[in-house]
C-alpha cells in the first residue's frame, strides 16, 4: 500500500470537515477549555482577564477572619490587562533575560527575572502523603430539618442552605497517578456553617484497615510502593501490602472490600461516602445521640470492571477527574443524600452485639436504617485547582456545636494528625486563612502570627483576661451556640496498650459482606484477589493469605487457591452464616441516567437519518452523545467529537451504532494498534473492537439500519441480553436508556458461584 495514500485521504476529509465546522459550535458538549473560543491569531488588544467558565466558582471573598467583603467572587483573581510584577509593576517584556549584548551573559540585576524564576522554583508545595491524587467541586447543602430531633446543629436546621466544598481522591497513588487504580477513596466535605466549619471526613468505604490510629503509618507504609524501588505505583497488588494485611487479620474486612467492585468505581458521581467512625450528636437540653454518617449518591453505586479500569488507566488516567468536571459542566450536577443511622449513647456503646467504637465495623442497614437529613449538590467546579483543590485542608476536629467526637481509637489520632500535616504540607498555622478554608462565621481566635499570617489584627491584647482590649474576646454563653464538650463519664481504669475483647472479631463481617454479594460479584471479588496474590513474590505470603481467605468462605478461598496452583487451606476458626445484608450489593434496582455517555458511531457515507435528533434526545435525557466518526469536523452539520483513532469503549456507558462504516484511510495498524489486521468483512476493525469490548463488559449496545449488519460482522450477537436492534434511532435509544438504568446488562456475566 502507497502510504501516502491514507495521509492524503485523511487530510482531504479533514480540511473539508474544517471548513464546515469553523463556525459550528456545540456548548452542549462539555469539555470546552476557556470561557471563550481561541482565535487563531494571537491576541494582541489589551482587554480584562477573561471571567472563569459558566460551570467554575471560586470561594467566597471571606476575608481571613471570615467576614463578607461584598466583592465579587473575580476579586481574588488577576486583575488589569496588562503583564506586571507581583507587586503590580507593568511589564513591557518577559520572552528575554536582561544581558551585556544579545549574546552577552546575563545580568544579576534583572529583577523580573529573578522573581519570575524564584517563584517557579517554589510553586510546588509537598503532595499529602495519602489522599495526593484527588478532584474537588463547590455545592451546597439542604437540609431537611429531620435532624433537629437529635442535634442542636443549626445547618441541620430545617430549611438551612449551607455552602460546601468536597474533595474526592485516591489513598496510596501519587499527585500524577492513575484514577482507576484499585483503591479505597476519600470523600470530604467541607461545610462553611454559619456556626464554623464542620469537616466530614470520610471514604467510599465505611470499614478501616486497623482499629488504633498508632497503626496508621504501618498500614500506609505497607500499601505504599516498596521503598527500595518505588514501585508499584496506586496499587496494593505487592508483597508489602500483602504481608501487613495477612499477619494483620484486622483489616481483612476492608480489605474485602477493597477487592469488590467497590474499589474500582465507575465516578465519583456514583460512590458511597461514609464517615467511617460513630460520632456524637448533641440536641438542644444536651441529650446524647451516636450517629454515623452515609452519603447515598442520587445516581446509585456503579462500578467499572477490572479490564475497564485497566484500559482507562492507559486511555484516560484522569477519567474520574474529567468525568466529574465535564457532568458539571454539562449541568448534570451530581448529589448525595445525606442520612444517619443513630444509636443509643448507652454506657457499653454497643448495638446489636456490635462496638460502635471498632472503625472495622459496620452496623448494617438493616438492623439500623440510614435516616435522610439532608441533600448535598455539587454544582461548580473550581477555577484554579491549586488554589482550592490542592490547597484545601481538611481535620475530623472542625466541629460544630451539636456534634461532637467518641473515643474510637482511630478517631482519637486523627483529631492530632490532620493538624500536624497540614503546619508542613501547607507551610505553617494558618491555613485555614488560605481561602478555600476560611470559615463563614465570624472568627476571634486570639491565634497571633505565623508564616502566612493573612488578618491585620488590631488590639494590644491577644490574651485572657485582659482589660486593655476592653475584655475582648469574650466567652459565649449557655444560649450563644458555645461549642460544649460533652460532660461523658470516663470509667477509672489503669493505663494500658490493648483492645477490648470486643475488637477481637475479625471476620464474621467479612464473612457477611461476601454472602451479601450477588454472583457476578462474587466472581469479581475471587478474581481481584487472585490477581493481587498473583503478583506477589513470596510464596508465603500467599499461602498465609489463604488460611485468612478460609476463614471468610470455603468458596472463595478454594477459588483463589486454584488460580494461585495453591492448595486451599481448612478454616481455624468456626463459620458462622451472618445474615446477609442486601445493601452491601451494587446490583439490582434502577437509577436516573444524568451525565452518562453515549457514544454513537456513524458512517459519514451511509444513512444518517435521525442522528441529530438523537442527539438532541439524548441531551435532553441529561446525558452526553458523543458522536464517532472515520475523521473530525462535521458529519451532516453535527461536530464529531471522537475519532475511530481516538475513541475507546471505555469512555462509553453505552454504545449506539447507527451504520456500518467500512475501514477508513488511516485504518493502518502500522499507525493504528488498534486496526489490526483486515478481516475482510468490511467493517472498521475499530469499530469492530469497540463493539466487542462494549459487549464483553456488559455494556447496553443499540444499532438499527446498516448499524445491525456492523454488530454482527463484529461478532456481536443480537440477540443477547442488553443488545437493542429496531427500526429507527429514537425506538433504540428508548430502550437502550430504560436498559442503562441497570447501569449493566449483568445477566451477560456467566456467573460459576452462588
Amino acid at each position: 500500500m502507497d502510504a501516502s495514500k491514507p495521509a492524503k485521504a485523511v487530510r482531504k476529509a479533514v480540511e473539508s470537515a474544517a471548513e464546515k465546522a469553523a463556525d459550528l459550535v456545540t456548548p452542549e458538549i462539555p469539555g470546552t477549555p476557556g470561557s471563550a473560543p481561541a482565535p487563531f491569531d494571537e491576541p494582541t488588544e489589551p482587554h480584562d482577564p477573561l471571567p472563569p467558565k459558566d460551570d467554575q466558582g471560586t470561594p467566597e471573598t471571606r476575608t481571613p477572619t471570615g467576614a463578607e467583603t461584598g466583592a465579587a467572587p473575580t476579586a481574588m483573581g488577576q486583575q488589569g490587562a496588562h503583564l506586571t510584577t507581583s507587586t503590580g509593576v507593568r511589564l513591557r517584556d518577559t520572552d528575554h533575560s536582561l544581558k551585556a549584548g544579545p549574546r552577552g551573559p546575563t545580568l544579576l540585576q534583572d529583577h523580573h527575572l529573578r522573581e519570575k524564576i524564584t517563584h517557579f522554583d517554589h510553586e510546588r508545595i509537598p503532595e499529602r502523603v495519602v489522599h495526593a491524587r484527588g478532584a474537588g467541586a463547590h455545592g451546597r447543602f439542604e437540609s431537611y430539618g429531620t435532624a433537629s430531633t437529635v442535634t442542636r446543629a443549626g445547618f441541620l436546621a430545617e430549611g438551612v442552605t449551607t455552602p460546601v466544598f468536597v474533595r474526592f481522591s485516591t489513598v496510596l497513588g501519587s499527585r500524577g497517578s492513575a484514577d482507576t487504580v484499585r483503591d479505597t477513596r476519600g470523600f470530604a466535605t467541607k461545610f462553611y456553617t454559619a456556626e464554623g466549619t464542620f469537616d466530614l471526613v470520610g471514604n467510599n468505604i465505611p470499614v478501616f484497615f486497623i482499629q488504633d490510629g498508632i497503626k496508621f503509618p504501618d498500614v500506609i507504609h505497607a500499601g505504599k510502593p516498596h521503598p527500595d524501588r518505588e514501585i508499584p505505583q496506586a496499587q496494593s497488588a505487592h508483597d508489602t501490602f500483602w504481608d501487613f494485611v495477612s499477619l494483620h487479620t484486622e483489616a481483612q474486612h476492608h480489605t474485602i472490600w477493597n477487592m469488590s467492585d467497590r474499589g474500582i468505581p465507575r465516578s465519583y458521581r456514583m460512590m458511597e461516602g461514609f464517615g467511617v467512625h460513630t460520632f456524637r450528636l448533641v440536641d438542644a437540653d444536651g441529650a446524647t445521640t451516636l450517629v454515623k454518617f452515609h452519603w447515598k449518591p442520587e445516581l446509585g453505586v456503579h462500578s467499572l470492571t477490572w479490564e475497564e479500569a485497566q484500559m482507562i488507566g492507559g486511555v484516560d488516567p484522569d477519567f474520574h477527574r474529567r468525568d466529574l468536571y465535564d457532568a458539571i459542566e454539562a449541568g448534570a450536577h451530581p448529589s448525595w443524600e445525606l442520612g444517619i443511622q443513630t444509636f443509643p449513647d448507652s454506657e457499653d456503646q454497643m448495638f446489636e452485639g456490635i462496638d460502635l467504637l471498632d472503625p472495622t465495623k459496620i452496623v448494617p442497614e438493616e438492623l439500623a436504617p440510614v435516616q435522610p437529613i439532608g441533600r448535598m449538590t455539587l454544582d461548580r467546579n473550581p477555577s484554579n485547582f491549586f488554589a482550592e483543590v490542592e490547597q484545601v485542608a481538611f481535620h475530623v476536629g472542625h466541629l460544630p456545636p451539636g456534634i461532637d467526637v467518641t473515643n474510637d481509637p482511630l478517631l482519637q489520632t486523627r483529631l492530632f494528625s490532620y493538624v500536624d500535616t497540614q503546619l508542613t504540607r501547607l507551610g505553617g498555622p494558618n491555613f485555614n486563612q488560605i481561602p478555600v478554608n476560611r470559615p463563614h462565621a465570624a472568627v476571634n481566635d486570639m491565634l497571633r502570627d505565623g508564616f502566612h499570617q493573612h488578618g491585620v489584627h488590631s488590639g494590644v491584647a491577644p490574651y485572657k483576661p485582659n482589660s486593655l482590649d476592653g475584655g475582648c474576646p469574650f466567652f459565649a454563653g449557655a444560649d450563644d451556640m458555645a461549642f460544649v464538650d460533652v460532660p461523658q463519664v470516663v470509667a477509672e481504669s489503669t493505663k494500658v496498650r490493648e483492645n477490648p475483647a470486643s475488637f477481637d472479631d475479625h471476620y464474621s463481617q467479612t464473612r457477611q459482606f461476601w454472602l451479601s454479594m450477588t454472583p457476578v460479584e462474587k466472581e469479581h471479588i475471587i478474581r481481584a484477589y487472585a490477581f493481587e496474590l498473583g503478583k506477589c513474590y513470596e510464596q508465603a505470603i500467599k499461602e498465609r493469605q489463604l488460611q485468612a481467605l478460609a476463614n471468610v468462605d470455603p468458596v472463595l478461598c478454594s477459588e483463589v487457591a486454584t488460580a494461585l496452583g495453591l492448595p486451599a487451606p481448612e478454616p481455624t476458626i468456626d463459620l458462622v452464616d451472618p445474615e446477609p445484608s442486601p445493601a452491601l450489593s451494587q446490583v439490582g434496582g434502577e437509577w436516573p441516567g444524568d451525565g452518562r455517555v453515549v457514544g454513537i458511531v456513524v458512517d459519514p457515507d451511509g444513512d444518517l437519518d435521525g442522528v441529530g435528533m438523537l442527539r438532541q434526545t439524548i441531551l435532553a435525557a441529561d446525558m452526553v452523545p458523543l458522536l464517532i466518526a472515520p475523521h473530525g469536523g462535521v458529519v451532516d452539520g453535527m461536530a464529531v467529537q471522537r475519532t475511530f483513532a481516538t475513541a475507546r469503549s471505555v469512555e462509553f456507558d453505552a454504545l449506539l451504532v447507527a451504520g456500518s462504516p467500512a475501514p477508513a484511510p488511516d485504518a493502518v495498524p502500522a499507525r493504528d494498534a488498534k486496526a489490526g489486521a483486515d478481516d475482510g468483512v468490511g467493517l472498521d476493525p475499530r469499530i469492530a473492537l469497540m463493539v466487542a469490548e462494549c459487549h464483553r463488559h456488559a455494556k447496553v449496545v443499540g444499532a438499527w439500519g446498516d448499524g445491525v449488519a456492523a454488530l454482527s460482522r463484529a461478532g456481536c450477537p443480537t440477540d443477547d441480553v442488553g443488545v437493542v436492534t429496531g427500526d429507527d434511532a429514537s425506538s433504540v435509544f428508548a430502550e437502550a436508556k430504560s436498559l442503562m438504568a441497570g447501569h449493566r446488562a449483568w445477566d451477560r456475566f456467566r456467573a460459576t458461584v452462588s
